[in-house]
């Protein structure tokens, strides 16, 4: 998520304010002294605001930190988020509704540059709303493997060892189930069993049970499979306080963007945002600022700021505030591509959000944890395979093979000193290493021959009428490698980009309290910190970056010669006891 805005009416438009507990009370004059009684609507943002603890972005990460921070009614927290309210938002809050969020208004969509090895037309997804990823993703669940969070350690990452970091899953508030019974679909069932007979998988009932380095199964979701509803972060942590109005001390402000970080005397006093009407207001943090706007929006906000490689940013005539050339630097993803049958004819429709099941395989036994990931999906998956001619089937099922370690190391930049222009994103899939080799890629060939083993295996075979991507006549690695990389896609998972590491290590931009090295009053929680990637989906380990944040943030006296800020203007109404919002969504 961007440099994130803040908060409006936490309820749907053409919701009743009435009928919602968490309406925001600025649309009610006489709860609100600074209304205006003749428009019935609140004024703009004030121009200065202060809070303890500024929080940018409210998405997976700083809605975690957000609600844990406001647990204690001594401290005022602000969160700046972009996009609008997820509450009452029927097509973000059902899980099944997931592809049609991509691409539409809540969805940044940040583009590729050239890519020589790869497709340079991928589109990366980053949610516009609040939750973040979490309100716009599949949910699926995994906690970081033991191998992923020791990697991390060993990257420089002190006490972000599995021991250390395995509690934190205990304490996520997500609601978090395998694929429910009634969304199991048949083909997927069958699916799972061919796996199990064609490359010798284990089945796993449970897949954050225990650590495993090879399974089959139905996923872990954080999902309410009832209503099929999210259990996002937003949902899991926010929710119950906008309802309830228990956390006064906790205000949003929606659809207000972040573009600058006020940085004087090496400390971050606090940032300036522009709301959707387009004023400029400045929030100061009485405590701390922790940037929470994501792997891509945190680096483009501290680049904006004068943070970054010097010469970089004058080239572009940014002021460098602070030369840290490991800003931007890093940049992960977990690549994939697919394989597309058509069926015979149409499949059963029931699913939770028709890529409920998945497989982990171990190529090379000397590897920690798995090496080649896939996703099934319920439905043809051909976007990409349609851009080189290929026809999309009316009925066909998916493989989608993906690097959960890829050797890739790409890297954000700006292009203009303008912060309304998106930076420059070069990942640099499938580049060949110096000696030519091509892991990345051979990974994908390898995901493709065990595809077609799955294929040929009962009980999914009988599914399956042919092979329409890549084609049963493409057979050479080669051929293989060439149209699986110019297919690719991504899992939409970009970390990485202001990593955590130890003193020594001139490309950390943050240290491993997520203190921005150089700079006192400002840490980053997202996805952004990633030393490396983790073999499965981050979501989870993004949830816990966020607790473990909040934790370090408890652990931190208050500067002695300042006591917690207040709100100035407006004064805080006594009225409504519950976080106060604002923004385009009132």
């Amino acid at each position: 998520m961007p440099p994130s805005p803040a908060n409006a009416s936490p309820t749907d438009p053409s919701a009743d304010p009435a009928a919602d507990p968490a309406a925001d009370p600025a649309a009610d004059p006489a709860a609100d002294p600074a209304a205006d009684p003749a428009a019935g609507t609140a004024p703009h943002p004030p121009r200065t605001l202060h809070a303890d603890y500024v929080v940018i972005g409210g998405g997976t990460a700083g809605s975690v930190i957000a609600s844990r921070l406001a647990e204690d009614p001594e401290l005022s927290v602000l969160v700046i988020e972009g996009g609008p309210s997820d509450l009452g938002r029927e097509e973000v809050l059902t899980l099944r509704r997931w592809l049609g969020l991509l691409g539409g208004e809540l969805d940044y969509e940040y583009t590729t540059t050239e890519q020589p090895h790869g497709n340079s037309h991928i589109l990366h997804s980053r949610a516009k709303v609040l939750g973040g990823c979490s309100s716009h993703n599949t949910l699926i669940s995994f906690r970081p493997l033991p191998s992923d969070w020791d990697e991390w350690e060993a990257a420089g990452a002190a006490g972000w060892n599995a021991a250390a970091m395995d509690p934190y899953f205990g304490r996520l508030r997500n609601n978090i189930v395998r694929v429910a019974k009634k969304d199991q679909n048949e083909i997927a069932a069958d699916w799972i069993e061919a796996v199990k007979s064609a490359l010798g998988v284990p089945e796993v009932v449970g897949f954050n049970d225990r650590p495993f380095e090879e399974g089959v199964g139905f996923f872990d979701l954080s999902y309410h499979p009832e209503n099929n509803h999210r259990s996002s972060a937003s949902v899991a942590y926010l929710h119950p306080h906008l309802k309830a109005g228990d956390r006064p001390n906790l205000r949003l402000l929606l659809e207000t963007w972040a573009h600058r970080l006020d940085l004087a005397e090496g400390r971050a006093k606090g940032v300036h945002v522009r709301t959707a009407e387009g004023e400029e207001v400045y929030v100061e943090a009485g405590r701390e600022v922790i940037v929470c706007a994501g792997a891509v929006d945190t680096p483009r906000l501290l680049l904006h700021s004068g943070v970054g490689p010097r010469a970089d940013l004058e080239a572009l005539g940014i002021d460098c505030v602070l030369d840290l050339p490991g800003v931007g630097e890093n940049l992960l993803d977990h690549p994939e591509s697919v394989i597309v049958w058509e069926t015979h004819g149409p499949i059963p429709d029931n699913s939770a959000m028709d890529s409920d099941a998945g497989l982990f395989v171990k190529r090379d036994p000397e590897h920690r944890g798995p090496d080649l990931m896939f996703h099934f999906y319920q439905i043809p998956f051909t976007d990409n395979p349609e851009r080189l001619g290929y026809e999309r089937p009316e009925h066909g099922v998916s493989m989608t093979p993906n690097i959960p370690k890829s050797r890739s190391r790409g890297r954000l930049y700006l292009t203009s000193a303008d912060p309304e222009v998106k930076p420059a994103l070069d990942f640099r899939y499938f580049e060949p290493a110096a000696d030519g080799s091509d892991y990345d890629g051979q990974t994908l060939v390898d995901g493709i021959k065990l595809a077609r083993k799955v294929a040929q295996a009962e009980p999914f075979a009988k599914w399956l009428k042919r092979e329409v991507f890549p084609g049963p006549e493409v057979t050479e690695d080669a051929q293989i490698s060439e149209l699986v990389r110019k297919a690719a896609h991504t899992v939409y998972h970009p970390a990485g980009t202001c990593r955590m590491g130890a003193a020594d290590d001139r490309l950390a931009v943050v240290d491993p309290q997520l203190k921005v090295r150089g700079l006192s009053g400002i840490r980053i929680a997202d996805a952004s910190v990633f030393p490396t990637m983790p073999a499965v989906n981050p979501m989870l380990g993004v949830l816990m970056v966020g607790e473990k944040c909040a934790d370090l943030l408890r652990q931190t006296p208050a500067p002695a010669q300042q006591p917690p800020a207040q709100q100035s203007t407006p004064p805080q109404s006594p009225a409504p006891q519950q976080p106060r919002t604002e923004g385009g969504d009132a």
